[in-house]
């Protein structure tokens, strides 16, 4: 009688306890299950926002750079047949990140060669240039148009607006000693900040977000006056994006 009389005091205990236990791994699935779906509307957000910010980026370097063939194609210029291999790189190299889809670096390079070769026919007598790329590097991800905006800069603002023209270097590289971590750098050596009153405008603002997005506050954009004249423009990310 003992045994079942203590039996039936502790079976209500022992059945609540196991209802406790089955409710709270419930709660428990629950929380993780809503905290993927978050986790993913997050990226889906994430993904939306860049495409959406490159979208916005890429017709304005397609249409200046259609306005400065239809220039040369006007006057007769007989670098015309040159220049149209030139834009036909280009669009080949561009139009696949229409969409704003993930970019590697040696894309980038890619399409920033393919930009300057356009230029330079242009304005043959006013600019050179040269891209450095560590090995390693061209598989690295990359936000689409990081690179273009800053050479398209380089070119606007600071190779355009000089008499002389000048020089634009493009390099990309790994910092010695801080793991992972990238530095892309455009020098040229027009006019430089000064004279134009250059500083963040909408393309590189544009741009500045774009890194946010993608890296978070890992991404740094800097620029740098250079002496005597002229403008060095630097980014430094990790190499994963968050």
């Amino acid at each position: 009688m003992t045994v079942t009389f203590s039996g039936m005091l502790l079976a209500p205990w022992v059945a609540l306890t196991a209802l406790l236990r089955q409710r709270e791994a419930k709660v428990k699935e629950q929380a993780t299950s809503f905290a993927l779906e978050r986790s993913e509307m997050a990226r889906q957000a994430l993904d939306a926002r860049m495409r959406l910010l490159t979208a916005q980026a890429q017709p304005h370097f397609l249409f200046n750079t259609l306005a400065n063939v239809q220039a040369l194609v006007e006057v007769g210029s007989p670098r015309a047949p040159r220049l149209l291999e030139s834009l036909t790189a280009y669009l080949r190299a561009a139009v696949p990140r229409i969409d704003g889809s993930a970019s590697t670096l040696g894309q980038e390079l890619e399409l920033v060669r393919a930009y300057l070769e356009l230029m330079q026919m242009r304005m043959p007598d006013r600019l050179s240039f040269a891209l450095h790329s560590a090995d390693g590097m061209a598989l690295l991800p990359c936000p689409p148009m990081t690179l273009l905006t800053l050479v398209e800069n380089a070119v606007q603002h600071g190779i355009d607006p000089s008499e002389e023209g000048g020089r634009i270097d493009v390099r990309a590289e790994l910092l010695a000693g801080k793991a992972g971590r990238c530095r892309l750098t455009v020098s040229d050596t027009g006019v430089g900040l000064q004279s134009t009153g250059r500083g963040l405008g909408t393309g590189l603002a544009a741009l500045r977000e774009r890194l946010l997005w993608a890296y978070g506050g890992s991404a740094t954009l800097e620029l740098i006056e250079v002496e005597p004249h002229g403008v060095q423009a630097v980014i430094e990310f990790d190499s994963e994006p968050k």
